[in-house]
Parts: C-alpha cells; structure tokens; sequence
C-alpha cells in the first residue's frame, strides 16, 4: 500500500518530478533523461499501470483519491494529496483532471525487434507537435497498425501532451527510434516492408489503386504538418500513395490524414 502523505509546501522536493509541467523545452530534457514521464488523469494513469509502467509517485487533490483509492492500495509509491491552488503552483497550469501520476519508464526496444513481429508499421519522420503524435497514436492503435518507428527527430510520444491526446494509446503500439535518418529506413526494407510515402503530390498513386491492405508487409510513411515528407524520405520510398480529394481540398492534417491512411493499409489484412 502506497503512503498517502499531505503536502502543503510547492518547493517541497519530494514533488520535483511535476514542477513546471507548462515548459515544454525544459520537460523535454528533464523526462527522457530522468527516465520519467507524466501520466495525467485516471483512465491514463490506470492504463500505464495496465501497460507495465512502474509508478514513482502520484499527485492527488483530495476529490480524487476516493476515486483513486484501489490504485493507492496497490502500489507502493508515494501518494501526495495537494489542494488545487497547491498543485496549480507546482505544475503552471489548473490540474482540470485532478490525477497526476509520475512513472518510471521503459527501455525503447530496436527497430528490427519490433518489425520481426509486425506486419503494418506507420514511420513518421520530423512530427513535432505534440496533439499531432498523440492523434497518430491513438489512430495507430485503433485500426490495426502493429508498430511506430519515429525518426530521430520526432516529438517524444511519451510528453504530457500526447498521452493525453491519445488517451493512453501510446501505451498500446510498441515504438522505436530509428537511430538515422533516412539510412535506417534500409532496416525497415531489410525486414521485408514495401515503403509508401504518404503525400499529397499529383504524381504520387492513389492509396485505393495501391491496394496497401494486399501487400504482405507495408511501412507508412508520415511527414510532419505542413511541410510533409522530406525530399530525402521521399526519394527513400518504395512507392508514393495520396489520400483522393474532394472541393478543392489538397491536403488533410497529419493526424487526419493518418487515420485514412492506417484504415486503407489495415482493412481486409491478412489473418495470422
């Protein structure tokens, strides 16, 4: 059973692993080289319980922990009961959801581990916003696809941000970094994976005319917002594949786009 222990101090050290949740740059050097990230909410932090995420500490105001009571009996992390002001003070911002939780986490596992198991993987290539990653995540896990492999310099799917955006879906597609850029996309091509580079280009097939969910082992490629995919990742494809529009319309949000995409290379897939 965790201690429940009443905090009423925000420079106390003991919550140092929620301060300054709102400064993005400084969460994004702290977390990964901390080994920590912050699950926030409960139907996240029960499902990185769930997923095998060791906890370090819970940040509770006191409406919560009735609700939490069952999570705080099992684990055996602190439990730190805050007022609302209090917690506002130590992370920047009104904890709306009220639960925070700080878990350990997990060595990433090798590209090529991943891929020997999976059989549709989405890459993303220089995805930076946070919402998007969450979005691509959630996506991923509910149409089917079995495996992320991020570039080296994709957001870090684990942030705040986006295991809120996915509702804890990162928890539920395995991941990787892929250590170059786009070099390490040979490894992808390695294992058996046709390449398709989503893009918006009139040059590039459409994705029904590609018939992705036919293919044996298909690799998605994503760019980030706006720009898309690089002209490198791009001459690195297999095949380009485009999304057909309607109205004028020429592209869809990354995230959006994503969804249309993993629904066209999962649909109808091949049964084990």
């Amino acid at each position: 059973m965790a201690d429940l222990i009443t905090v009423d101090d925000p420079d106390d050290p003991r919550l140092r692993d929620y301060t300054g949740l709102t400064d993005v740059e400084l969460r994004r050097r702290r977390e990964p080289a901390e080994g920590l990230f912050i699950a926030e909410g409960e139907k996240v932090i029960r499902r990185a319980r769930h997923a095998g995420y060791e906890m370090r500490s819970m940040l509770l105001s006191a409406k919560w922990i009735d609700l939490m009571r069952d999570v705080i009996d099992e684990v055996p992390a602190p439990v730190y009961a805050v007022s609302p002001e209090l917690a506002e003070r130590v992370t920047g911002y009104h904890v709306h959801r009220g639960a925070l939780a700080s878990m350990q986490r997990k060595p990433l596992p090798d590209a090529a581990e991943l891929l020997a198991k999976a059989r549709r993987v989405a890459v993303m290539e220089a995805v930076n916003d946070h919402t998007n990653i969450g979005a691509i995540f959630r996506s991923a896990a509910a149409l089917g696809m079995d495996a992320v492999l991020l570039s080296p310099d994709c957001a870090d799917p684990l942030y705040r941000r986006s295991v809120k955006v996915s509702m804890g879906a990162v928890f539920s597609v395995p991941y990787a970094r892929l250590d170059t850029w786009p070099k390490g996309l040979e490894t992808v091509r390695e294992a058996g994976f046709e390449l398709l580079a989503l893009t918006p280009d009139e040059k590039a097939d459409s994705i029904d005319r590609a018939a992705p969910h036919r293919m044996d082992k298909v690799a998605l490629m994503l760019g980030a917002e706006g720009e898309g995919l690089s002209t490198r990742a791009l001459v690195a494809a297999d095949r380009w594949v485009r999304i057909p529009m309607a109205h004028g319309i020429d592209s869809l949000n990354v995230g959006a786009a994503a969804a249309v995409a993993f629904y066209a290379v999962a649909s109808g897939r091949p049964q084990s």
